[in-house]
């Protein structure tokens, strides 16, 4: 029989010690580069995120641009305004109070738009939303023409719309929306404000999932 001095029996219990220090730093530096590994895949997502917006943003503002510089002699009118890509015209430019029909003396407004903003749509395969809003003010009782304010802003939307259609725009690039008291600019509780949110908008929107085309004939 083989018999073990002190010093083999000190190092048999010293491998096993060294053997579990081992496997638990190669468990920990595993896990190590696992956390690395996810933070760095969440920075890159988070570049990936930002730049995405940046772009957006980008083109969003050459839009916002190429649209101001197509409609510049509208703008120095003081006609219309541009806000991030809508085009708005005052309720009160286009039309009489609780009155769909357009102001006589106003079509040449609308004509000087149709072809700047044709070839702006025709450019980018877009189509032009024309959307009409009210205050929040019910309508005289007298006024049977329209049941509330929702039906005079589509109204006054489709008058619009028929009135581009007229002086050339295309119908296929044109639709109307209707959205009576909804989305106020200001608030309803002065005259001021009110005057604010009766008013006309269009929009250039994608092609893509568009409404289609309503009441667009003349």
């Amino acid at each position: 029989m083989i018999e073990m001095n002190d010093g083999d029996a000190a190092a048999q219990d010293v491998a096993p010690a060294w053997t579990v220090f081992a496997d638990l730093m190669a468990g920990l530096v595993g896990a190590f580069v696992l956390v690395l590994v996810g933070v760095l895949v969440g920075q890159m997502d988070l570049v990936a995120t930002l730049q995405a917006e940046i772009e957006k943003r980008q083109v969003e503002e050459q839009r916002r641009m190429a649209l101001e510089k197509a409609l510049a002699v509208p703008l120095a009118s003081g006609r219309i305004t541009v806000d991030n890509g809508r085009i708005g015209i005052s309720g009160s430019v286009l039309f009489a109070v609780n009155s769909d029909q357009l102001r006589p003396d106003r079509r040449q407004l609308l004509k000087s738009l149709v072809h700047p903003l044709k070839v702006y749509l025709g450019e980018r395969n877009e189509l032009l939303m024309v959307s009409g809003f009210t205050d929040d003010k019910p309508l005289r009782e007298n006024n049977r023409q329209f049941a509330d304010n929702l039906e005079l802003s589509a109204q006054r939307a489709l008058t619009v719309t028929r009135a581009l259609v007229e002086e050339g725009m295309p119908a296929g690039q044109v639709f109307a929306a209707a959205f009576g008291p909804e989305q106020p600019v200001a608030s309803n509780a002065t005259e001021e404000g009110r005057a604010q949110n009766r008013r006309v908008e269009m929009a250039p929107v994608p092609r893509a999932g568009a409404a289609k085309p309503l009441a667009a004939r003349p």
